[in-house]
C-alpha cells in the first residue's frame, strides 16, 4: 500500500508540474477565466489526461479511472476559473502578498483534489 500511495502521490505531483508549467502556453492562460474560451478547457483536459495516465499505471479499475478523470477535469477547470475570478486585478508587482496568497490558495485546493483522488484509488482497491 505504501508503494501505491507513493506512486500516486509522486505521479500526481509530477503531472501537476508538467501540465501547469510545461504544457500551458499563453493561449491557455488567457482563456482560463472565460467559459467561452477554449484555453481553460484545454488546460483542464491536459490535467485530466495526465491524471488518467498516472491512474492507469497505478492499476486503477477502469470505471473508477473514468470517473476520477472526469471529476479531475471538472474540478480543475472550476478551480482555475475561480482563481481568475477572485484574483482579477491583483498583480504580483503592486500586491505581492495578496497575489501569492491567492496563488497558494489555488495550489492547496489542487493538492487537496489529489489527496481525494489518492483516497478514491485506495478505496477502489479495498485499501481504505
Amino acid at each position: 500500500m505504501v508503494a501505491l500511495f507513493l506512486l500516486l502521490f509522486v505521479g500526481l505531483e509530477l503531472k501537476h508540474f508538467i501540465a501547469d508549467y510545461f504544457l500551458q502556453p499563453a493561449w491557455m492562460l488567457s482563456g482560463k477565466g472565460d467559459f467561452r474560451q477554449i484555453g481553460g478547457y484545454a488546460h483542464a483536459g491536459a490535467h485530466a489526461v495526465l491524471t488518467g495516465l498516472v491512474l492507469l499505471v497505478a492499476g486503477t479499475p477502469i470505471a473508477w479511472l473514468a470517473g476520477l478523470v472526469l471529476a479531475e477535469f471538472a474540478v480543475h477547470y472550476l478551480l482555475d476559473y475561480g482563481k481568475i475570478a477572485y484574483s482579477r486585478g491583483v498583480h504580483v508587482d503592486s500586491q505581492p502578498r495578496r497575489f501569492w496568497s491567492l496563488h497558494g490558495l489555488d495550489q492547496i485546493f489542487h493538492q487537496l483534489t489529489y489527496a481525494a483522488i489518492i483516497y478514491a484509488v485506495l478505496l477502489s482497491k479495498g485499501l481504505a
